[in-house]
């Protein structure tokens, strides 16, 4: 490969090339396949067999960054493409004990290993057990359409009280500005401290600068742009929201705004409504239209246009704990796992229920080792295999046979226990993006000895989900109830990120970024408001033994039918939404 680029480098200045020279030294490389061979090499005007320098510098970059991306090749002086070995922590040795207490993990991988082989044949047996009095589960020999099916779940009764509900939030506050929203949320939270420390050193009182960055974070969240939002009746000029942007809003600054109104939802809920707290998040990608010429811009082969994506983080409620701008071939493995480990809110994260874009065998392996479930819905799950725990599994579940595969290779994880430890505390301790760690452990560098250590961990782990997500109903309730939030949440992106037909306007990352970081402020500080309008409806005497089980089950305050994110824009300090304290 390092020849090849050797190759391009030596004949780039040479714009009319259209074949490299007849005695020149072509490398074969991993990336001339069969089907790039063929339009790699040609016949010229003579006859003589050539190779085309367009096709070959397109073959050879496509190489270059597969292997840039699971660090098979990497760039001397660099971050993100630095030699893997950089990756890990090196303090490792010094403080394994640490590292390994931090995980929650032993130190002897006999004893690790007998913790997942004795969890697996539990959960197996479970399953061969529970199976003949599973009506909705059949496990038989159907060839190619695999041997699960699995019956869909039949839909929940609706809530019969949450229109009437919805009715009286708008009877009683009428519909609301989405900036009034916004202001409330900052006025009831901390966040006015970090606006007060924003404005030690400034000419701005800490009020001015607090209204500016609220002007500011819903020009951002709603895209309608500085511009737009300086037409409003508030009394600042753009020039005077531009300067505060440039001065105070950055990404830390809108970052810290939403996790401090999380935290306020968090404090403000009522468990007898809400139920008991929240350990569990939902998470998934938006696609987002962008411009071309932005770096992060790529095609998108499901949604068939160009863009990038947002991955969403989202709590059992509807509260964003966590927002990435990732593009469309980033892994969302990678953004699953950040996500779940760098919220930054007082949530406890111990599950994450993800779609099948979300899961791997890697990301089963490493999500055991960091401490938390992955819980996903798995596409093509008729066509899964359980893995054995030992072998002659297949005489101990005959019931099982058809879905069962070869046993787990115990002894590869033994070998490479250490290491996969120490790659899950670079993923811990941040000495290295989750993407750039995860990208390592791609097919393409399957004969890494700790890849295959991981995918026999992911598979034991996988087995052990499958065997307790095939016979418990609940638990596919569960995680389809998890993806469902999310999935409202993505509508409610409509809503809220409206201007410009939705589609982010810069071609610069960190502009990107802030639009983002914007719209889960606005979010977050409508599902807070909402949560404590619904509270007093729910505490008056009317609503008192009202709500069905199926309302408690429903209720969200993700709801926006009162919610006027457009329109004139209207800042005023001294008007207050009337709810209770």
């Amino acid at each position: 490969m390092l020849d090849a680029l050797e190759l391009v480098a030596r004949y780039a200045r040479r714009e009319h090339l259209t074949y490299y020279p007849a005695g020149a030294t072509i490398p074969a490389h991993a990336g001339l396949d069969e089907d790039w061979r063929a339009l790699a090499y040609k016949q010229d005007g003579r006859g003589r067999q050539r190779v085309l320098r367009m096709i070959y510098e397109i073959a050879s970059f496509q190489a270059l960054r597969d292997q840039l991306r699971c660090k098979e090749i990497w760039v001397v002086g660099a971050d993100r493409w630095r030699n893997p070995d950089e990756d890990l922590p090196s303090d490792f040795q010094r403080r394994r004990g640490e590292h390994y207490k931090a995980l929650q993990k032993p130190l002897d991988p006999a004893e690790f290993i007998d913790e997942v082989r004795t969890e697996m044949q539990a959960e197996l047996a479970a399953l061969h057990e529970a199976l003949p009095g599973l009506p909705f589960l059949e496990i038989t020999d159907r060839g190619k359409q695999g041997a699960i099916k699995l019956t869909p779940l039949k839909a929940q009764p609706g809530p019969p009280n949450l229109n009437a509900l919805k009715r009286d939030v708008r009877s009683r506050w009428g519909m609301v500005a989405l900036i009034d929203m916004l202001k409330e949320s900052i006025l009831r939270t901390g966040c006015l401290e970090i606006v007060s420390d924003l404005a030690r050193g400034a000419r701005l009182s800490p009020e001015t600068l607090a209204e500016r960055l609220m002007l500011a974070i819903y020009g951002y969240g709603t895209n309608i742009g500085i511009r737009g939002v300086a037409a409003g009746d508030h009394g600042h000029s753009e020039d005077d929201l531009r300067y505060v942007c440039r001065r105070f809003l950055t990404a830390e600054v809108v970052r810290s705004l939403a996790i401090e109104i999380a935290n306020a939802t968090f404090t403000a809920r009522d468990p007898g409504i809400w139920g008991q707290a929240s350990t569990t998040v939902a998470s998934d990608s938006k696609h987002i239209g962008a411009l071309d010429q932005n770096l992060l811009t790529e095609w998108h082969a499901r949604y068939r246009k160009p863009g990038v994506l947002i991955y969403w983080h989202v709590e059992k409620k509807s509260v964003a704990i966590h927002s990435q701008l990732i593009s469309c071939s980033a892994m969302e493995v990678a953004a699953m796992i950040d996500g779940a480990m760098r919220h930054g809110t007082t949530m406890d994260v111990e599950g994450n229920y993800t779609d099948t874009h979300g899961q791997s065998w890697v990301a089963f392996g490493i999500t055991r080792l960091l401490g938390f479930l992955l819980l996903p819905r798995i596409k093509g799950l008729n066509r899964t295999k359980l893995y054995q725990a030992e072998r002659g599994d297949r005489a101990l579940y005959p019931g099982l046979v058809p879905a069962l595969t070869r046993p787990i290779r115990w002894d590869r994880i033994a070998e490479q226990y250490d290491q996969m430890i120490k790659y899950a505390t670079a993923i811990r301790t941040r000495t290295a993006q989750t993407e750039a760690i995860l990208r390592r452990f791609m097919q393409a560098n399957a004969i890494h000895p700790t890849y295959q250590a991981m995918i026999e961990l992911g598979r034991a782990q996988k087995t052990i989900f499958l065997c307790r997500y095939l016979r418990d109903r609940e638990l596919q309730r569960e995680v389809q109830e998890g993806l469902n939030v999310v999935e409202g949440w993505h509508r409610g992106v409509r809503l809220i990120f409206f201007g410009g037909g939705g589609d982010i306007p810069s071609n610069r990352r960190d502009e990107q970024e802030l639009s983002v970081l914007c719209l889960r402020v606005l979010q977050a500080a409508m599902v807070y408001i909402n949560t404590l309008m619904l509270q007093d409806i729910l505490h008056h005497p009317v609503w008192a033994d009202r709500l069905t089980a199926e309302d408690k089950r429903g209720i969200t305050p993700l709801i926006w039918g009162h919610v006027v994110p457009h329109g004139e824009i209207r800042l005023d300090m001294g008007r207050r939404l009337e709810l209770a304290k």
